[in-house]
């Protein structure tokens, strides 16, 4: 079954895609993070970054250490598009911000259990409601890349921007972010449109915990996890 070909789908399947997707040394450097979290976390510098016409708080958490990594802004962003629609409005693709605050909105994911997840593809996935918000953190850029080794992501990545736009209302939009510098296939997709968002915001990691906007020129060469841990840059697209 597919599922076996998942990268993570093991507890030592997971370790092996952990070393080979950020590194050896973090490994042992996210638990001391994890364990040094409640020390840290209240010394950190209160701050934001701009993103279009607003300026958003940082998104500090214990759970996946965000002050070391993207999710600091990231989740921030969905917070901000959160905040403008009504929980039942809204359906999640990847099972990533219940870990962070009390979910009540629709989620899907294909392979991580939860209380309230829908476990199916996103292609399987059916419903009669039509969504004014669908919002997806990190989780494009595993497509084709992490679930199935070898087949690509090009195609994958399109046939789930579809299917998630059947789902949509007539006034609804599709938001996801992605690292930048991780999945090569989808970098290519970005520089050359074929991605096909709407709106396109970039933002630059220029130090450990500070973000600026930026235009795609800037991230050209950017790479995951070099100079700072995790990405150095991500992309948020409007469809």
């Amino acid at each position: 079954m597919e599922s076996n070909r998942h990268l993570y789908s093991t507890g030592l399947g997971k370790v092996v895609w952990f070393i080979r997707r950020f590194g050896l040394k973090e490994i042992f450097r996210k638990p001391v993070r994890t364990l040094l979290a409640p020390w840290i976390l209240p010394r950190l510098p209160a701050g934001g970054f701009r993103f279009s016409d607003a300026v958003l708080p940082y998104f500090y958490h214990r759970y996946n250490c965000t002050w070391a990594n993207e999710r600091c802004v990231e989740v921030a962003i969905a917070r901000h598009f959160l905040g403008q629609f009504e929980p039942k409005e809204i359906l999640e693709v990847g099972n990533v911000l219940s870990h962070y605050f009390p979910v009540s909105h629709t989620v899907v994911d294909k392979y991580e259990p939860g209380p309230g997840v829908v476990n199916k593809d996103i292609l399987e996935f059916r419903s009669d409601r039509k969504y004014r918000l669908i919002l997806s953190i990190s989780t494009f850029e595993h497509i084709g890349y992490d679930d199935a080794v070898g087949d690509g992501s090009r195609k994958k990545i399109l046939q789930a921007l579809a299917s998630c736009r059947t789902l949509l209302a007539g006034d609804g939009k599709l938001m996801i972010t992605v690292p930048i510098g991780y999945n090569p296939e989808l970098d290519e997709m970005i520089s050359d449109g074929s991605l096909g968002a709407g709106k396109q915001w970039f933002l630059r990691r220029i130090s450990r915990r500070t973000w600026v906007p930026c235009d795609w020129s800037a991230l050209a060469g950017c790479r995951y996890g070099q100079p700072y841990p995790y990405a150095n840059g991500i992309m948020a697209g409007e469809f």
